[in-house]
């Protein structure tokens, strides 16, 4: 079913405005890269711009998967979501493209990105470990929400 089909149920989408606010409000969603099997899915801390950007520091220990394959390929998906009950939850999904920060950007990249939601285990490793700091540039978005009330709750129109 194609989400104008959903509508009749509650389901909206979302505009750049309300995309743009959504992913500022958010801290963690699922990184998507291809691989030549199934899709390498993980769940990423990040940091948004606030116009068309996402920022990941990946830690990278003896050996990354994660940093394999998006060393391998050019485009990502990442998907960011939050469900507060059955009947109220928001998701955006984007595309573009992955790449490394260019050196020459890295440490005033690395002064503006927000760590502060990193789960501490990341935060100790990064201390320790090395790091890289990957780019996702925004090349397609699509947002939908559902913020209704649950059947027999919402407010009878012929009551109004």
């Amino acid at each position: 079913m194609t989400i104008e089909g959903l509508g009749e149920y509650g389901m909206v989408e979302m505009d750049d405005d309300e995309i743009r606010g959504f992913l500022s409000s958010q801290r963690v969603g699922v990184l998507g890269l291809p691989t030549d099997g199934a899709p390498l899915m993980r769940p990423m801390s990040f940091t948004y711009d606030g116009a068309s950007r996402l920022y990941f520091l990946y830690v990278l220990g003896a050996r990354s998967r994660k940093a394999e394959e998006t060393d391998r390929t050019s485009l990502a998906r990442f998907l960011v979501y939050r469900v507060d009950t059955p009947f109220n939850w928001t998701s955006v999904l984007l595309g573009g493209a992955m790449e490394r920060v260019p050196e020459s950007e890295e440490d005033a990249v690395r002064e503006a990105i927000d760590t502060s939601w990193r789960p501490d285990l990341f935060e100790r490793a990064s201390a320790a470990e090395d790091t890289r700091l990957y780019q996702f540039d925004i090349d397609e978005q699509v947002g939908i929400k559902h913020l209704g009330l649950p059947p027999g709750l919402e407010p009878d129109s012929a009551d109004e």
